[in-house]
């Protein structure tokens, strides 16, 4: 006779994987913060413009947006080739993002 499924466990599981990623998607987006100086924005400004960003239906504008963010992780991707792995041993991790605190490049 088959072992019957544990849905609540399964649940469980899965509630606490999206909390994790949820987590890191935080931690990811400070760091960006932090990797680009926009800290150092009032925090009403930097809202102001991420709602801008969001809202933007200009293709053109939303493409120059895309060509300065890719240039800008090319560099960072680029420094940390050259320097090796940063004092932390922090690599780029396997679903591709790459980790920033501070711009060190670190986690």
């Amino acid at each position: 006779m088959r072992k019957p499924k544990d849905y609540d466990a399964e649940l469980k599981a899965l509630d606490e994987r999206a909390r994790e990623l949820r987590s890191r998607k935080l931690q990811q987006l400070g760091e960006l913060v932090l990797a680009t100086s926009a800290d150092a924005l009032s925090i009403e400004l930097l809202a102001g413009a991420l709602l801008a960003a969001a809202a933007s239906k200009d293709a053109a504008e939303r493409e120059g947006w895309h060509a300065k963010g890719a240039a800008f992780f090319q560099r960072a991707s680029r420094a940390r080739g050259r320097a090796g792995q940063s004092a932390s041993g922090a690599t780029p991790s396997s679903d591709g993002t790459l980790p920033f605190a501070g711009g060190a490049g670190s986690r």
